[in-house]
């Protein structure tokens, strides 16, 4: 998995532009979802997605991805779970002081978000991790906010 991430972050523009056209797709599901019902489609969507999250980014399914802000490297596999950049404690060749056999992931994040168009989104402060989320997708919920926002005021999803 180390290898993939590695390698996944190397490509982060590439991954940027799968993800830039996977987004709307998804979104687009909207009605489908509804009619389903968000709540039982959370199983099987939220299986997909550690499927292939998992194996390209090693995610931890915290439920509030922040790949696309992050380099497309996953701040949650930092031994200290640190979100908005890195501890003080990263080894002078960029490695991490938990797990010294490991680039920081902040450091990777950095370079990921280099080769990406919207690179800049590393600077955006994320908010702390909401433990409720583990384990659900945040493809569906990325969908219900984009729904959120197209919908008429007063209207309900």
């Amino acid at each position: 998995m180390y290898a993939v991430r590695r390698w996944v972050v190397r490509h982060s523009r590439g991954f940027e532009m799968i993800y830039n056209a996977f987004e709307p797709l998804i979104a687009r599901l909207d009605p489908l979802w509804r009619r389903i019902g968000y709540a039982r489609a959370e199983g099987p969507v939220a299986r997909v997605e550690r499927a292939v999250k998992g194996f390209l980014f090693d995610c931890k399914m915290c439920g509030q991805c922040a790949l696309s802000s992050t380099g497309m490297s996953c701040p949650m596999n930092c031994p200290k779970t640190l979100r908005n950049g890195p501890c003080g404690g990263v080894r002078a060749n960029g490695h991490c002081e938990v797990k010294p056999e490991m680039k920081c992931v902040w450091a990777e994040a950095w370079a990921g978000s280099q080769h990406m168009k919207s690179g800049t989104k590393i600077h955006v402060v994320q908010k702390p991790v909401d433990n409720r989320f583990r384990d659900t997708s945040s493809w569906l919920r990325v969908v219900r906010q984009i729904a959120e926002k197209r919908a008429p005021q007063g209207e309900q999803k």
